[in-house]
């Protein structure tokens, strides 16, 4: 993922304190990564397929491959013959934090760009748009949300799911709604025909699909809603290094690098066990990550 490089994984605690060198008078992170000769990246431990533990243990994912190529143009740009790559696991209630006190300089993770973390940290162009949707049984020959009527659906107790949903009925549809009290339980339901389908981001659906011994039994409905932009997270107000990041993503995606990337992570079999999360990339996500990131970059589909 990084070869020819050195990983380091550093401890929560570290505080990074440093002056500025001569790096870049724009980018106190650019400036930052020159004078110490490394770049430090968070990543998630279970967020498959972004980020997370595979083989050995070790961090490995979608966003990993990406921050790679920034890491790379990081080198270049700054003419270092040697940059050293620092991994630090991060998890939800500390990864703004960790940037935003400097102990890492950008998060190779599943975190979604909204209104409210903007105020506190950066984000490049969308690497990836998720959406609820509903899975369901092929078998139940259920082939779009108005089949549900009449039938018992599942959501996660306290997931954003439960209130698109309570929202969907409440234009007309007529399912009655039941909660889990997690994911696996909601799973578990569908599973067992106590629900005729189950609503949730349609990328954790697709990793708790892959891990049922048939996956193949399983099938979105063609409804989406409320799509959520996913970003590699930055510093906040670093103009500097978030142009040179979205010229990478952006330039992987003009050249069809960025597709084959995805297909490699969602649409083949990824560590440690060989799951398929079988999730193609759709024309209508890459427009949406077009969209909602404001990128000019012609993409290639392949």
């Amino acid at each position: 993922m990084f070869p020819g490089r050195v990983f380091t994984r550093v401890s929560c605690a570290l505080a990074l304190g440093l002056t500025a060198a001569t790096a870049s008078a724009d980018s106190p992170t650019l400036t930052k990564i020159k004078q110490t000769g490394s770049v430090t990246l968070g990543y998630r431990e279970a967020s498959i397929p972004f980020a997370y533990l595979g083989k050995d243990q070790k961090p490995t994912g979608f966003s990993l491959d990406l921050c790679a190529e920034v890491v790379n143009k990081i080198k270049a740009d700054l003419k270092l013959d040697k940059l050293e790559v620092k991994l630090q696991p991060v998890d939800s209630s500390n990864r703004i934090l960790l940037l935003q006190n400097g102990t890492i300089d950008m998060e190779c993770g599943a975190t979604s760009s909204d209104a409210g973390r903007l105020k506190q940290v950066s984000f490049t162009v969308a690497i990836f748009v998720s959406s609820a949707r509903w899975l369901t049984k092929i078998s139940s020959g259920i082939h779009d949300v108005k089949g549900l009527d009449g039938k018992t659906v599942v959501v996660t107790q306290g997931s954003n799911a439960t209130n698109f949903a309570f929202g969907i009925k409440a234009k007309g549809n007529t399912f009655n709604i039941v909660q889990g009290k997690d994911h696996g339980q909601s799973m578990l339901t569908l599973q067992n025909g106590r629900a005729a389908a189950f609503m949730e981001d349609d990328i954790l659906l697709a990793s708790l699909k892959a891990r049922t011994p048939d996956p193949a039994a399983f099938t979105f409905l063609p409804e989406t809603y409320a799509l959520v932009p996913y970003g590699l997270m930055l510093p906040k107000d670093d103009a500097e290094f978030k142009a040179l990041a979205d010229g990478v993503l952006k330039g992987m995606m003009a050249s069809g690098a960025f597709t084959k990337l995805y297909a490699k992570w969602f649409a083949s079999p990824i560590p440690p066990h060989g799951d398929n999360l079988n999730f193609p990339v759709r024309r209508q996500m890459i427009w949406d990550i077009l969209r909602i990131s404001g990128a000019e970059a012609l993409v290639h589909l392949g």
